[in-house]
């Protein structure tokens, strides 16, 4: 049985260079896709999962992402004397209580190992945590993270978000070695980062995790895996050897990789076709380019 998880740690230090020039003047997590930051969409499935604190792994020139939550008393007052209750409830969706948010400076891009590791001081010595990964954004009628949760809470040990993927991607992603596939749920026996050859599966760890704080006495060793990098796959996989549970699950949703220019364009068509504000026009500017494209072959 797992205990409650409140906590959540989101590592947010990167560089974002696949979207430069854009991430020169910005930082990556707060470019919108269509009318909300991507860290928001992250932030409301950690809150719809019962998380309380959260806890950001940053870097220099984060400071738009650390205002992004703090409170616009001017807007908000301007948004209410005009009498815009819808977009104002929006940015209301933003602001933290005080206290709720912390942040912590990862200095040097060691892996996301590493950037875990560096919140271990924020979490109790028997808290168990979740990890979110901005980049990864799901569509889901139920948040993944809470689907994980529920989980979670009659398995206890450590949980990932998984998927099956293309074997040819396979070596981008950690992946699971399977000792029992109950469906939904995967006992893992092994995971291995970024497998180059001879991968155990095609079960791909995503952007969502539950950990034990076990994990941190690993992490603490500081051994470095794939790319030279801290991994927390490796430290995961550490769990299993040392004879403690790790299981991989099989979320219901639509995953998108907004760490790549292409995942971020499919994810803005996705949700830009599936509100009821934007949708029919949106269909309606697709269908037409789509035509306009083909009859120009």
């Amino acid at each position: 049985m797992g205990n409650k998880v409140t906590k959540a740690i989101f590592p947010v230090a990167g560089l974002g260079t696949r979207f430069l020039p854009a991430t020169k003047a910005i930082p990556k997590e707060v470019l919108p896709l269509v009318d909300r930051p991507l860290i928001q969409y992250a932030i409301d499935e950690a809150r719809a999962a019962g998380i309380k604190e959260f806890i950001f792994v940053t870097s220099r020139g984060k400071s738009a992402l650390e205002d992004y939550f703090d409170l616009a008393p001017e807007l908000e007052r301007a948004l209410e004397e005009k009498g815009k209750t819808d977009l104002l409830s929006e940015v209301r969706k933003a602001n933290m209580d005080s206290g709720q948010i912390a942040y912590v400076r990862q200095t040097e891009a060691l892996g996301l190992g590493h950037a875990v590791w560096c919140a271990r001081r924020l979490i109790g010595p028997e808290e168990p945590v979740a990890v979110l990964l901005p980049d990864d954004v799901i569509a889901s009628e139920t948040p993944c993270l809470e689907q994980m949760m529920d989980a979670y809470m009659e398995t206890g040990g450590a949980m990932v978000a998984t998927m099956e993927v293309p074997r040819e991607q396979v070596s981008s992603y950690g992946v699971l070695d399977v000792e029992d596939d109950m469906g939904r749920l995967v006992k893992a026996k092994g995971m291995v980062e970024k497998p180059k050859t001879n991968p155990p599966s095609n079960l791909a760890v995503i952007g969502r995790y539950i950990l034990p704080p076990s994990v941190f006495t690993t992490l603490n060793d500081g051994q470095k895996g794939a790319g030279g990098e801290i991994q927390l796959t490796d430290a995961i996989a550490r769990e299993i050897k040392e004879g403690r549970d790790v299981y991989g699950y099989r979320f219901q949703g639509r995953r998108f990789d907004c760490g790549s220019k292409s995942g971020f364009l499919k994810a803005t068509v996705a949700f830009g076709l599936a509100r009821p504000d934007l949708g029919h026009e949106f269909s309606d500017f697709l269908r037409d380019t789509v035509a306009g494209l083909r009859a120009a072959e």
